[in-house]
C-alpha cells in the first residue's frame, strides 16, 4: 500500500512507450520485473494517438485497458481501481510526439532526503451534472480538490507546486439532452466548445486554489484571458464525468532523487522556458509535461500563423505538433506529454512546461 502522509515517502516515475491505446504490456512487464509495485501506483498520465477531439475514444480505450490490468494485479474490482488511481489520458500525438505512459508511484521510505523532493498528490471531484460543466460549480469543486491533493502530497506552500494535471469531462449530445429533459440549460450546445469551457473552468479552479487569482467568476471562463494559472494543465475527455487531479511539487518528508520544476512558455516557440528549467534542475530528464495552444491573435512574434483558419485540422492539433517539435529539439526526445487547449493555462498563446529530473 502507499505510505501514510506521516511516514517517509518516495516518489517514483516510470516513462513507458506504448504501441497503441490498449498496450499495457510495458507496465505489466515493469510489474513482473519488480520495478514497480502496483499497490504504489497513484496516477497514470499518458498520450494516445487519437484526434484529441470529442470523439477520441482512444482515451477511454486506454483508460479501460489500464483499469483492467490494475484490477487483475491488485485483485480488486474496477470501482476500487477508480477510487485509488487517477488516470489521465490525453489524445493527440501529432507531429513527432510519441504515445507513452507516465506512471506515478508513492512508496514507503525509511528515511527522507535532506531537502525537498518530488511530491505527488491526487484529488478527485464529485461527478458533475451536464449543466455544471464549464461553470461555477466546476471551478469551486476543482479548487477544493486541488487543495486536498496538495494536502495529500504534504505540500504546504503554493509556491512549491509546479504542475497540476487535470482530466475533466465534456458535453456530448446525450448529456445535453439529459439536462434539457430535466429542465436545465448547459453552458454550450457545441460539444467541441464544451471541451474548452471545461478545461478553462478547471484551470481557473487551480488558480483559485493556489491563490494565483483572487476571483474566478463564471462569466470569465474562456472570456477573460487575464485570469490564468501558471501551473495548470487541463485535458477534457468523454470518458469521465468528474475531474481527476494530479498535483506535482517538491516537499520535505519525501525520499529519492527526483525533483520537479516549471516555467511558462510565453508563446509556442519559447524554447528558452524549457532550457531555463533544465538549467535549474540539472541531472537526467525523467518526464516532460507541457500545454500548447494556437495564439488567439493569429500571430506568433509578429508573424501570421494559419492554425486558427484551417477547416480540416483543428488548431489544437496544430499546436500540439508545433510545441512538441520545439520541446523535442530542446530535450532530445519525443516522449513528451504535450496537451492541446491552454485556456487559462498560462498567458494566451503560451503555457506551462514542467520537467521531472533525477538530481
Amino acid at each position: 500500500m502507499t505510505a501514510h502522509p506521516s511516514m517517509g515517502r518516495r516518489a517514483k516515475v516510470l516513462r513507458l512507450a506504448t504501441a497503441g491505446p490498449s498496450d499495457t504490456a510495458p507496465l505489466a512487464a515493469a510489474i513482473d520485473r519488480g520495478e514497480v509495485d502496483p499497490a504504489t501506483i497513484v496516477a497514470i498520465v499518458g498520450k494516445t494517438e487519437g484526434n484529441g477531439c470529442v470523439n477520441d475514444f482512444t482515451r477511454g480505450y486506454a483508460t479501460l485497458a489500464l483499469k483492467l490490468l490494475l484490477g487483475e494485479r491488485l485483485m480488486c474490482p474496477m470501482a476500487e481501481v477508480e477510487a485509488r488511481v487517477a488516470i489521465v489520458m490525453s489524445g493527440g500525438t501529432e507531429g513527432g510526439l510519441s504515445p507513452h505512459l507516465l506512471v506515478f508511484c508513492r512508496e514507503a521510505a525509511a528515511e527522507t532526503a535532506a531537502g525537498p523532493r518530488l511530491a505527488i498528490g491526487v484529488g478527485l471531484t464529485r461527478a458533475f451534472q451536464p449543466e455544471e460543466i464549464g461553470r461555477a460549480p466546476q471551478i469551486a469543486a476543482t479548487a477544493e480538490a486541488v487543495a486536498a491533493a496538495m494536502n495529500d502530497a504534504g505540500i504546504g506552500s503554493a509556491a512549491d507546486v509546479h504542475f497540476v494535471q487535470i482530466k475533466c469531462p465534456l458535453l456530448t449530445n446525450e448529456r445535453i439532452e439529459d439536462a434539457e429533459r430535466r429542465g436545465k440549460t448547459v453552458a454550450t450546445d457545441d460539444t467541441y466548445h464544451s471541451m474548452a469551457l471545461s478545461r478553462g473552468a478547471s484551470a481557473l479552479g487551480v488558480g483559485l486554489a493556489l491563490s494565483e487569482i483572487t476571483d474566478a467568476p463564471q462569466a470569465a471562463v474562456c472570456r477573460d484571458w487575464s485570469l490564468y494559472s501558471r501551473v495548470a494543465s487541463t485535458s477534457a475527455g468523454v470518458e469521465l464525468l468528474r475531474n481527476e487531479i494530479v498535483v506535482l511539487g517538491n516537499a520535505p518528508g519525501w525520499a529519492g532523487d527526483l525533483l520537479v520544476d516549471h516555467d511558462v512558455m510565453k508563446d509556442a516557440i519559447d524554447a528558452d522556458a524549457a532550457r531555463r528549467v533544465l538549467a535549474r534542475l540539472g541531472g537526467e530528464t525523467v518526464a516532460v509535461l507541457a500545454k500548447a495552444e494556437a495564439s488567439p491573435t493569429g500571430e506568433i512574434r509578429g508573424r501570421r500563423h494559419t492554425m486558427l483558419d484551417d477547416s480540416d485540422i483543428h488548431s489544437t492539433r496544430h499546436a500540439r505538433a508545433l510545441v512538441g517539435g520545439v520541446l523535442a529539439g530542446v530535450i532530445g526526445d519525443t516522449l513528451l506529454y504535450v496537451s492541446g487547449g491552454a485556456e487559462h493555462q498560462g498567458p494566451p498563446g503560451g503555457g506551462p512546461v514542467a520537467i521531472i529530473a533525477k538530481v
